[in-house]
């Protein structure tokens, strides 16, 4: 595991500013940029074809600790400035000690019930139910867990309705974890 601590410079503004900051902390050296509603305004359905942002949008930027934070601050609100036309804006610079991230995530990881019989349970966590149906499966950082509302949707399908002695396919699949809820709630094959 790396050692390398993490540094993220951030500023909560306008949406019609983000665009100006990414490209300011991607011109100082941001490893990534990431932006997050600062005000909780969901979007939920967006139009095909568009990348909507929240009235109020946080942008942060992820530098390595070994970078010069201040001299990155002053190149990302010069382009910001230059782009936007707009005045400096207050950076906040923050310390991410590093972390085994994955490991922290899958500690908190619990089991999950989906429908009236169907869990999915970490293999390093008893089954809350023993008399239900329970999916045993490890939790990567991505889909296949369950957690996604589409996988959710669709565990919960699967749990309401009868499905032994179907063929069933699992579409576009990572994990798995759909076709393999249907076989131990009676399908056929998948």
């Amino acid at each position: 595991m790396s050692t390398t601590n993490w540094v993220q410079i951030s500023a909560t503004l306008d949406a019609s500013l983000t665009e100006a900051l990414e490209e300011g902390l991607m011109a100082a050296g941001a490893g990534a940029v990431t932006m997050m509603d600062a005000a909780d305004q969901p979007i939920l359905e967006p139009d095909v074809g568009t990348t909507p942002l929240w009235a109020k949008t946080t942008v942060i930027g992820l530098f390595s600790a070994d970078e010069d934070i201040e001299e990155a601050k002053v190149i990302a609100q010069n382009v910001f400035r230059e782009l936007s036309g707009q005045q400096e804006i207050s950076l906040q610079s923050e310390l991410l000690e590093n972390e085994d991230w994955t490991r922290k995530w899958i500690e908190n990881f619990k089991p999950i019930k989906f429908g009236n019989r169907l869990w999915v349970c970490p293999t390093w966590c008893e089954a809350p139910a023993q008399d239900a149906i329970n999916l045993m499966l490890d939790p990567g950082l991505a889909f296949g867990t369950g957690t996604h509302p589409t996988t959710s949707l669709c565990l919960k399908w699967l749990d309401h309705n009868d499905v032994s002695g179907l063929v069933v396919i699992d579409y576009g699949c990572g994990s798995g974890i759909l076709g393999i809820a249907a076989l131990l709630l009676g399908a056929r094959h998948v």
